[in-house]
């Protein structure tokens, strides 16, 4: 097992003994998860949050992503940013069991230290739950906030 999923599942697992789980929290408990990874500025530990054939339209990207691969190359860049995440608005749908829709409105600070600016953005995850129990991103939808 990598290294980022055990740390993933012990989180989840403490999370989850600790209280009373709702649906909004789990996927606060994830978002600030991948955000948390953001920080790491490892682009194969973020991707490693994503299933292996996700779908992904980020946020400062034209391009329509799919797979792991294709999510570590654009984190490589993105981390560069020095990118911060900040939840504004959120919702949370259950698809099933195993799945669930994240979406709402967030910012990301980003930038160098001395010259830091917000994106205001939207974002949709859908997060399944894999066979060993870990919740991983099936698809992300990221784009900036219009005016």
């Amino acid at each position: 097992m990598a290294q980022v999923e055990w740390e993933y599942n012990l989180i989840i697992f403490i999370f989850m003994l600790t209280s009373e789980v709702t649906n909004i929290e789990l996927a606060r408990e994830n978002f600030k998860i991948w955000n948390e990874s953001l920080l790491s500025k490892d682009a194969q530990k973020v991707a490693e949050l994503y299933t292996v054939d996700n779908t992904f339209l980020p946020t400062m990207s034209p391009e329509f992503k799919r797979g792991q691969a294709s999510a570590e190359g654009y984190f490589v860049h993105f981390l560069e940013k020095n990118p911060v995440g900040e939840i504004v608005e959120d919702e949370c749908q259950v698809l099933a069991p195993d799945c669930y829709l994240h979406s709402g409105l967030y910012n990301f600070t980003v930038g160098p230290e001395d010259k830091r600016e917000v994106v205001e953005a939207r974002f949709s995850y859908v997060w399944k739950k894999n066979e060993a129990g870990n919740w991983k991103i099936l698809h992300h939808h990221s784009s900036v906030k219009p005016r």
